[in-house]
């Protein structure tokens, strides 16, 4: 291992955002910014203060504006929760490979570059794998999305050849009432008509935004940390767990299972990938570097995120 690849980051730190606009990216910017760092957001349009502008639809980016970042993290892409018909699935993959492409390039091209390059990825790296234990170790599933995920991480070499520190956090559920699978799930839940999606079998590794949050700045402090990194709870559950988890925290009944068949009719090719893949993860190089976890079980999660008492 280079130098480079050992540096820590001096603070305050200079960081770049990708997604910086996105449930998790906003957050981080924000928890950043409280802690005294400067942060850059890449958005698309014309750059404001504090902004620079990137497009990687069209291969635009103002690597200039990136001179002197110490870290950079990568969370742009494109929701995969909306029906997959052909283009959405190609826009769902070139987001996530082609600007991962664009901005990995134009780091390795920098005098000054960054000393680490937190790259998102997702735990759909490993598809379909029933109850089996999955480490970074693992090998990757045949689906779309792990299809994505291997394409996503593979994009970031330009800067891991150009001796930066690339990190590739694979990302469980995010836990967050700020959006994603939670928010979308609580007005049912909370009207006392959810349930179990299908058997309930399928398995759910998931994080609360606090610990993620936290986890990517421990990457950023760990220099042994770079590869493929598990960002979820030591403690996954199956569907039907959750949602009874759920329903106890809100004091609600959870008696009303969404048959499979109707949330395949609704979201197609979807609903299968996202809602019935299920991925039993461990974070054990997380674990195994000295992270500890705010939240390590689904119910303090829950009550945590929600602010609810038992």
């Amino acid at each position: 291992m280079s130098l480079a690849e050992r540096a820590i980051p001096q603070r305050p730190w200079r960081v770049a955002i990708t997604g910086a606009s996105g449930l998790v990216g906003s957050a981080l910017a924000t928890s950043l910014e409280s802690q005294g760092h400067a942060v850059l957001r890449l958005v698309r349009g014309r750059a404001g203060p504090g902004e620079a502008h990137w497009d990687p639809a069209r291969g635009e980016l103002d690597a200039a504006a990136l001179e002197g970042v110490s870290v950079v993290v990568n969370l742009a892409g494109e929701s995969i929760a909306q029906r997959w018909t052909p283009a959405v699935k190609e826009r769902i993959r070139r987001s996530r490979v082609d600007g991962t492409r664009l901005l990995a390039t134009a780091l390795a091209g920098l005098r000054e570059r960054p000393a680490v390059l937190v790259n998102g990825s997702a735990s759909g790296y490993y598809g379909d794998r029933g109850g089996e234990w999955l480490t970074e170790s693992s090998g990757p599933g045949s689906d779309f999305l792990a299809g994505v995920a291997q394409e996503w991480e593979a994009a970031t070499a330009p800067a891991a050849d150009a001796g930066i520190r690339v990190a590739l956090p694979r990302l469980g559920l995010v836990l967050s009432r700020q959006g994603g699978i939670l928010e979308r799930m609580l007005p049912a839940f909370r009207l006392g008509v959810g349930g179990r999606l299908g058997s309930g079998k399928q398995w759910m590794s998931w994080i609360t935004d606090q610990d993620l949050l936290d986890a990517i700045q421990f990457v950023i402090t760990t220099p042994e940390l770079s590869g493929p990194i598990n960002a979820a709870s030591p403690h996954p559950v199956i569907n039907d767990e959750f949602t009874h988890t759920l329903g106890r925290v809100l004091s609600r009944p959870t008696l009303f299972p969404v048959p499979r068949v109707a949330l395949e009719l609704a979201f197609g090719e979807m609903a299968g990938a996202a809602l019935f893949a299920g991925q039993r993860v461990a974070p054990e190089r997380l674990q195994r570097a000295g992270f500890t976890f705010r939240h390590p079980t689904l119910e303090e999660a829950l009550r945590a995120v929600l602010e609810t008492r038992g």
